[in-house]
């Protein structure tokens, strides 16, 4: 069997868990099959992995049609190919087209939906229209849909009506337990400036209103001054967004040490050291289909504190391996809550219960258990191929 994967994101262009998932599900499925690449950018060099820029005459129009351009040079070299598998929306057109023109299934892993994401108009402007058009079409069309945990399946489900049921498959993200493990470096810590003997509570994550950091910001206030906030945050979606955060950033420092932000993309060791470093792991977000970025952190054994929306309850046990936080949300497709001081007021108590349980320790140990027992890539990518079967059967 050969199977193409068309993605934005493949090493060294990663910056998010969508491509994360990617390298890893290949890395994996390449011990089974034949699989092709054909991601953004310039990726590594390695065997039928191929990378594509945006055609020259449109490196200067919206993101979306630069897109739609890569996406179509991407088109013709899954000629041969079994089935096409894509990657979010950036992907989709690709898949889509593939799937029509060489007469083979379109398989698609959801990582995110445009419609629960309206927030991207700031970002796309009228590419916003054009992203949910191309993904719509692709998720009607596609012979089978992944989705990385049961709540993303009623997302799809619950955005697209109109698809069959049956085609939407349950397939969780994963994580390398041996890759992502308990990793000290004082050095990097101090290179930091992060002090090992002062407790500390860590955000990982873009900057992008899903991530939730604005509420993160505000509920930290609360914490004891003793505690070190460390965000490692970057890549902000719009000018204005980056704004907001550098205010609230500021606005946290005022009145005490120890916030330190790190807006640079970390590499996987020193990473896995500060999240090892870490006494809890923050997942504040208000949309988030499965989060594994709290899969690294349960993997290096740290106590993860996150949102009860999306996936997160499905990775994160409450009581067990750390504590969820509830959320109202409006019904926009935004995630927004409802009562945003409610909200906030809820994340501080839930970070004070968990500092003053005595329980940090062990709800990381039991993380780790459970990341290595119920989320190896070797078992995703087994029922990666299931699902591809499936596909061709259907």
């Amino acid at each position: 069997m050969r199977a193409d994967f068309v993605t934005k994101e493949y090493p060294p262009n990663i910056y998010g868990g969508a491509g994360v998932h990617v390298n890893e599900l290949v890395r994996n499925l390449r011990e089974t099959i034949e699989v092709h690449v054909h991601a953004f950018g310039d990726p590594v060099l390695e065997a039928n992995t191929h990378g594509y820029s945006a055609p020259s005459e449109l490196k200067s129009e919206n993101q979306a049609l630069q897109t739609l351009g890569t996406d179509l040079s991407i088109v013709p070299n899954i000629s041969g190919s079994d089935l096409v598998h894509s990657h979010t929306w950036y992907a989709n057109f690709a898949g889509h087209m593939a799937s029509l023109l060489h007469g083979i299934p379109h398989v698609i892993t959801a990582h995110s939906l445009e419609p629960l994401r309206p927030w991207k108009k700031e970002q796309l402007g009228g590419g916003y229209a054009v992203s949910s058009f191309i993904e719509k079409a692709a998720y009607l069309q596609a012979s089978r849909i992944i989705a990385v945990s049961n709540g993303m399946r009623e997302d799809i489900l619950r955005s697209y009506p109109e698809i069959d049921h049956a085609k939407v498959e349950v397939v969780y993200n994963g994580i390398d337990s041996n890759l992502w493990s308990p990793t000290e470096d004082d050095s990097v810590l101090a290179q930091h400036g992060v002090d090992k003997n002062r407790r500390s509570i860590i955000f990982v994550g873009r900057i992008t209103r899903q991530k939730g950091l604005k509420y993160f910001l505000q509920a930290a206030k609360s914490l004891p001054e003793d505690i070190q906030i460390i965000l490692c945050a970057g890549a902000p979606d719009t000018n204005e967004l980056k704004l907001e955060i550098e205010n609230l950033v500021a606005e946290l420092a005022e009145n005490r040490t120890g916030v330190i932000w790190i807006p640079e993309h970390l590499d996987q060791k020193s990473l896995a050291i500060l999240l090892t470093n870490a006494d809890l792991f923050a997942c504040p977000s208000i949309y988030e289909p499965l989060g594994i970025v709290n899969l690294e952190a349960m993997a290096c054994g740290t106590a993860v504190i996150g949102t009860r929306t999306g996936g997160i309850p499905e990775v994160v046990l409450e009581n067990e391996t750390g504590w969820l936080v509830p959320i109202d949300q409006v019904t926009d497709g935004s995630g927004t809550p409802i009562n945003p001081d409610s909200f906030i007021a809820d994340w501080s108590n839930a970070m004070l219960d968990a500092f003053s349980s005595g329980n940090l320790k062990k709800f990381g140990e039991a993380g780790r258990t459970r990341a290595i027992e119920s989320f190896s890539w070797k078992s995703i990518a087994t029922r990666t191929l299931e699902v591809y079967q499936n596909a061709l059967d259907s």
